[in-house]
C-alpha cells in the first residue's frame, strides 16, 4: 500500500502517482465501469453479494448523506479497502495562497459570489506556484474567457490582457465591462480550436483557463507545448465533452497504459455536485425517478431488456402528471401506446429504484477523484516530456468547486 504525503506534486512524484493510479484503476475497472442507472444488475454483485444487498436496502436519504464523501461510509467488505486506496491515491496538497492587492469592489458586480471566490482563489494560487512565473506576467491570455472575469481580475490594474471567446454576445459584454475597469483589455472573437488562436499564444507571457471543458483544455495543452508558451495555469473540467469516442492519452506513460476510457467513462469525475440548489436537486431526483420508472415500462413495451436513452427534458415537462409524462415520452421515442399501468405503483417503483441506484453509485463514486487525477496527470506528464516545469495541486476547497485541481506549467527551455 502506498503512503503518499499531502503535497504539491512535481517531477518524480507525478510519475509515481500516475503509475499507482493507473494500476488501481485498471485492476478495479470491472467495479467502477458499470452504471447502476442503466444496468439493473451489476457485474460485481455476484462476487460481493453482501455489499450489494446492503446497498440495495438503504434509503435515498442515506445515499445522499455520503454523496460528497463516499469513502467515510461504513459498508461491508471490500468497500473499506477500495475506499482506503482511493483516498490515499487522491491525496494531494494545496497551493499556498498569496495575498494580492484588493480589487475594486465594483469589479464583482454581475458575478456570482461562488464564481468570484473561485477567481480569487485561482489568482492567489497561481502566484505561489510554478516558480512564481505568473508574478512577472505582463501579457495575459484568458483562454475560453466568457466575459473575461478571470483575466480582468489578473491583469488589473495595468497589465495587458487578451480574452478569447467563441460567443459574440459574451465578447461584447466582456469588452463593455473591461472599459470600466481595464480599458487596455482586448476581447477577441475566436474559435480557440482553430489556428486563429496561435498568434495570441505566442504573444502571451501566461495563459490561464479556469474550467475549460474537454477538447478545449486538451487542445490548449498541446498548443502550449507546440508554441513553447512561457507559463500555463489550467483547471480542466467536463472531461467527457470531446468529439472522440474514447480518450487518447497525451503522455508517453499514458499511451503505455492498458486503461481504455470511453467518453462515458470520462464523465465519472463529474458525478459529484456541490453547487445545486434545493429546487434543482428536487427536480433532478424527480427526473431520475420518473426515468427509472419509465425504463421499467419501456422494457416491457419493446420486449427488449435494455435501457433506452432519453433526451434532456425541460422543467416544463415535469409540470404534468406522471402518467401523462410517460405517455408523452413514449411518443417522443416513437413507441406505440404504453400498456395499462398502475401509475401510482409504477412511480413508487421508480423512487425505490432511484434509492438503489444512488446507493450502488457510491461504489463508483470512490473512483471519481482517482480517475480525474489520472487524467490531469497525463496532461502534466506530457508537458514535462515537452520541457516544462510542472506542479499540480488544489487551488481551493472542493466545497467551492469539485473541479479544484490546478495544473501549473513553466517553460524551462
Amino acid at each position: 500500500m502506498h503512503n503518499f504525503e499531502t503535497a504539491i506534486l512535481s517531477a518524480e512524484a507525478l510519475r509515481e502517482r500516475f503509475l499507482a493510479l493507473d494500476t488501481f484503476l485498471f485492476s478495479q475497472r470491472s467495479i467502477w465501469c458499470d452504471k447502476p442507472f442503466v444496468q439493473k444488475h451489476l457485474s460485481w454483485e455476484d462476487k460481493y453479494p453482501e455489499l450489494a444487498a446492503w446497498l440495495r436496502k438503504r434509503s435515498l436519504a442515506e445515499a445522499e448523506a455520503f454523496h460528497g464523501d463516499p469513502a467515510s461510509m461504513l459498508a461491508p467488505n471490500p468497500f473499506p479497502l477500495w475506499a482506503m486506496q482511493a483516498v490515499e491515491l487522491s491525496r494531494i496538497g494545496c497551493f499556498q495562497p498569496v495575498v494580492l492587492s484588493e480589487r475594486p469592489r465594483r469589479m464583482q458586480s454581475g458575478i456570482a459570489e461562488r464564481k468570484w471566490q473561485q477567481i480569487e482563489a485561482f489568482s492567489s494560487a497561481i502566484h505561489s506556484g510554478a516558480r512564481q512565473s505568473f508574478s512577472r506576467c505582463q501579457r495575459w491570455l484568458d483562454w475560453c474567457a466568457g466575459k473575461g472575469h478571470l483575466g480582468r481580475y489578473l491583469a488589473w490594474p495595468n497589465t495587458q490582457l487578451k480574452s478569447l471567446e467563441f460567443d459574440p454576445k459574451l465578447v461584447h459584454s466582456g469588452q463593455a465591462m473591461s472599459q470600466k475597469y481595464l480599458p487596455q483589455a482586448q476581447h477577441i472573437l475566436c474559435d480557440v480550436m482553430t489556428a486563429a488562436s496561435t498568434q495570441f499564444l505566442r504573444d502571451s507571457d501566461g495563459v490561464v483557463a479556469l474550467h475549460a471543458c474537454g477538447d478545449l483544455h486538451t487542445h490548449l495543452v498541446r498548443q502550449v507545448s507546440a508554441h513553447k508558451v512561457n507559463a500555463l495555469a489550467l483547471v480542466p473540467c467536463c472531461y467527457n465533452r470531446t468529439v472522440a469516442q474514447s480518450y487518447h492519452p497525451l503522455s508517453s506513460m499514458g499511451r503505455k497504459s492498458q486503461l481504455s476510457l470511453s467518453r462515458d467513462d470520462l464523465g465519472l469525475p463529474l458525478m459529484e455536485t456541490v453547487t445545486a440548489t434545493a429546487r434543482e436537486r428536487r427536480l433532478r431526483d424527480q427526473s431520475m425517478a420518473w426515468r427509472l420508472a419509465f425504463d421499467q415500462v419501456q422494457r416491457e413495451a419493446r420486449g427488449v431488456d435494455e435501457y433506452l436513452p432519453t433526451p434532456p427534458l425541460s422543467s416544463k415537462w415535469f409540470n404534468k402528471s406522471f402518467a401523462q409524462w410517460c405517455q408523452d415520452l413514449a411518443a417522443l421515442k416513437g413507441l406505440s401506446q404504453l400498456p395499462k399501468q398502475n401509475w401510482q405503483q409504477l412511480e413508487a417503483l421508480g423512487w425505490q429504484r432511484l434509492a438503489e441506484v444512488r446507493n450502488l453509485e457510491l461504489v463508483r463514486s470512490l473512483f471519481r477523484r482517482p480517475l480525474e487525477l489520472w487524467l490531469i496527470l497525463d496532461q502534466a506528464l506530457f508537458l514535462m516530456e515537452q520541457g516544462f516545469y510542472v506542479e499540480l495541486g488544489e487551488f481551493c476547497a472542493q466545497t467551492l468547486t469539485p473541479r479544484n485541481l490546478l495544473l501549473l506549467a513553466k517553460s524551462i527551455q
